[in-house]
Order: C-alpha cells, then structure tokens, then sequence
C-alpha cells in the first residue's frame, strides 16, 4: 500500500496487490493495518518532481482520499503518516514538510479521518521511545487533539537489536502515550543480532553501508551464545508487554521467518541476520517458546 506501488503515476493507481490483501484479511478475520498513507520514502518518481506547493496539496488530497476511501470499512487502521520526525524530534525535511509546511499532518489525519470515518487513525515510527523523538510524537498528537482531529493510536516500530532492548525507554513510553488516551500498538517488531555500522540504532530505510565479513559475523547459522540473547531479549520484552498489556492494542512482527527479514538486506545487503521467531526452515526457535510460556509477574508484596 506504499505510494511507489498503489500510486505509480499521477493519474494512474494499481489497487491489485491492496485489494488481494485486504480480501486476504477479511476472508481469515483478520484485523487489517493499511500501510501507509503519508511517508516521505518509497514514494513514487512523480511526486518527487512536482514543483508547487498546490500540486503537491493536490497529489497529497487525492491520495488519501482515493486510497483510504477505496478501503473504507474494510481497512480496520491506517498508518495515516510515517516517520514524519529526525531523531531529536524535529519535524524531518521531508517533501510535505518543504511545500506543505507543518500543518501537512494535521491535514492528512484530517483527510483520513473524512474518508474513512469508522478506521482507526496512527502515527508511526521508529525510536520513538527514546526521550527526545517520544517529545516530537507527543507534541504532534497534543497538536492533533489541539485542532479536534482525531488519533486513536500510536505505532512504535520494534526495531531493536538483542541485548541492546531499551526497555526502560519503552516502558515510559508506553505509560506516556496511553495518558493522552491513545491505544499504543508495538509495530514492526524484530530484534537483529548483526553489528549496526552506525553508532545508533536508527531504521532510515535510505541509509546504506558497504558490505565486510564483519558486519555478516553468521552466515552459516546463528551461534548458541547469540541465540541465548535472542531469546532472553525477547523474553524480558514480552515481559514488559504483559504488564501493560490493558495499555497495549497490539504487537506486529515486521516477517514471519528470518529467510523474509528486511534485515537481510539493510542496512547492508548480502547479510544473513536472524531476527524473528521462526527460522529459515519457519521452525519456530527458543525465544518463539519463551514467548509463549511468559506470563505476568506477580507482584511482589513486601512485609515490613
């Protein structure tokens, strides 16, 4: 549903994948997630060539009108706008923000909410649990409810690295979203064990670096050390989970086996990374049976 393969053209859309797959979704009832509306990557040649800012307004309001309408009460939630914010929660420089200016994502949210009135409205991204890009999301949802435009959620992208989970991070977060009423959804869950060429854990589907036998430490299969991180990382996520899981709407993995992963591919292509529940054959692995034994903790009393 990316605007590269649902829009290809200005006047041109190709509904044949979207339309197999929200059929898919409602023939298993299935909770189906469209996404996305607004992001300023995967967009299609076209839009990066429109001049004015009217054009642009145009291409943006019948895109969401005709996307989200073709799908109306048959999409249950839509990513309304994608990673819209830089790390330090700054708006990114996006197209939108260029030529549209800041108000673009009140106005998408304000499209989407007209045409598809009974669908669940997000915003989606990655690291925003971290403090200071957690600050942006919640300066554009206070924003939102500000100008009486409706967000029912927000999708945190899961895309950490085993041993490295911040789960103090995502705890705050999950409290401080949920206190401005909205449904907090983990997104695009996956836990890589290759070393990130970067210093952080950024997931800029634009960003590249060159592949090195160091950066691919597991091409023939993934050490027992390793495997052990992995499934003690998804425990204590899954832990976390349960707690707030009255806070909680719904937890997506980005993949079914470690063989589909994105991983794989990015940031430096030619990886072998192994970051999901099922293995490459999708047998499921240690940390899938962790994930199906944790239950909440219970609390501790303490006598004094």
């Amino acid at each position: 549903m990316k605007c590269e393969v649902i829009h290809p053209e200005w006047d041109k859309y190709n509904f044949t994948l979207a339309d197999k797959f929200v059929e898919y979704g409602k023939k298993n009832d299935m909770f189906v997630i469209g996404h996305t509306l607004i992001w300023h990557s995967q967009l299609s040649p076209f839009v990066h060539k429109i001049k004015s800012s009217d054009s642009l307004l145009q291409f943006f309001t019948n895109h969401i009108n005709t996307v989200a309408g073709r799908y109306a009460g048959k999409v249950n939630g839509w990513d309304v706008v994608n990673e819209a914010l830089n790390e330090d929660g700054t708006m990114r420089k996006s197209i939108f923000l260029e030529k549209l200016g800041e108000d673009y994502i009140v106005k998408a949210f304000q499209l989407a909410q007209k045409a598809a009135p009974n669908t669940e409205l997000y915003y989606n991204d990655y690291n925003i649990e971290q403090p200071k890009k957690r600050a942006g999301v919640i300066a554009i949802i206070k924003k939102l409810q500000a100008a009486g435009v409706r967000i029912d959620g927000v999708g945190i992208q899961g895309h950490w690295r085993a041993g490295k989970v911040p789960l103090k991070d995502i705890e705050e977060s999950i409290i401080e979203y949920a206190a401005l009423g909205m449904k907090v959804m983990i997104t695009e869950l996956d836990l890589g064990v290759l070393p990130n060429p970067w210093d952080g854990d950024a997931a800029d589907v634009n960003l590249i670096a060159e592949y090195t036998a160091k950066m691919n430490p597991y091409p023939s299969g993934l050490p027992d050390s390793m495997q052990v991180k992995l499934t003690k990382s998804y425990e204590d996520l899954f832990s976390l989970f349960l707690k707030y899981k009255d806070k909680i709407s719904r937890i997506t993995f980005w993949g079914v086996n470690d063989g589909q992963s994105w991983l794989n591919g990015w940031p430096i292509r030619g990886r072998t990374n192994y970051p999901l529940l099922f293995d490459r054959e999708f047998k499921p692995k240690p940390a899938f049976f962790k994930v199906i034994e944790t239950k909440t903790k219970p609390e501790v009393k303490k006598a004094f």
